[in-house]
């Protein structure tokens, strides 16, 4: 059986997030090629990580034009898509993420509307 080069990294990262203590953030972005969307939605995830998650997120930019099989395997439908793989849960965001509060929400930084802090 061929070994899955995804499982391979993400078993990777995991191990080193026992040792390092910090929550650490796997996120995969699927864009077409280098048309405006993708190249905005690319420069607002980066902007957020920065900002947000300085030192302790993966960002994997994936070319759905180059590797249109694991589009498919992950079953993404449209693009720009944002998965965040880790931490649990599993979420995807569609759009250029140009709505930080509404980015920030969606990989679990900020509290809901309602909730309570962390």
């Amino acid at each position: 059986m061929k070994a899955n080069p995804i499982e391979d990294q993400t078993q990777k990262f995991e191990k080193g997030l026992k040792s390092s203590g910090a929550e650490q953030y796997v996120l995969r972005l699927y864009v077409t090629g280098t048309t405006a969307k993708s190249v905005q939605a690319i420069t607002n995830i980066k902007r957020v990580c920065e900002q947000h998650l300085k030192g302790r997120y993966a960002l994997e930019v994936v070319d759905i034009y180059q590797r249109p099989v694991l589009a498919k395997t992950e079953q993404i439908i449209a693009a720009p898509t944002l998965v965040k793989l880790l931490p649990s849960p599993l979420k995807k965001m569609i759009g250029n993420l140009a709505n930080t509060e509404r980015v920030l929400l969606g990989l679990d930084l900020r509290p809901k509307e309602g909730g309570a802090e962390k």
